[in-house]
């Protein structure tokens, strides 16, 4: 279990460190490197992904909370099982923590990823991290819990 913690426990500090530094180094919708592919923006978002539910920090806090109660039962239930499972799930308590902490202390999450090929919402190493977490789980459900079932 130590080496899921030290796994939610990175992916909070690298989020918090980068949201650091780019509030302390970029002005908000201010872009400072960009290229083809991905560019740096500041921007903050009381929402979810495309700002859907802006504004609504209690539902937010109210999902989080649920999250945060759950997702470590399903990780100590699972530590034995895959480690595609708890990985997954590790990220996500993670990444959900990350933005729980900018939900909490800026009333709004700090983003800064724009991806510049298409048309996508700016996110940050927290997004990140929820959205390899659910790709592990997804491997987990796909390619391997049947054999853990014994089926």
């Amino acid at each position: 279990m130590i080496y899921y913690s030290l796994i939610v426990l990175a992916s909070v500090i690298i989020d918090q460190l980068i949201k650091y530094w780019v509030v302390s180094n970029i002005e908000i919708h201010e872009t400072i490197f960009s290229n083809p592919i991905l560019s740096l923006t500041h921007i903050r978002n009381s929402g979810a992904a495309w700002s859907i539910l802006e504004g609504k920090m209690w539902f937010f806090t109210v999902v989080t909370v649920i999250a945060l109660i759950i997702l470590p039962y399903l990780l100590y239930k699972y530590h034995n099982e895959s480690k595609w499972m708890t990985i997954g799930l590790s990220l996500i308590i993670g990444g959900t923590l990350g933005n729980f902490i900018d939900r909490i202390r800026l009333g709004e999450v700090v983003d800064m990823f724009q991806v510049e090929f298409f048309n996508f919402p700016i996110f940050n190493f927290a997004d990140v991290s929820l959205v390899i977490g659910v790709m592990c789980i997804f491997v987990y459900i796909l390619f391997f819990e049947e054999k853990s079932k014994g089926m």
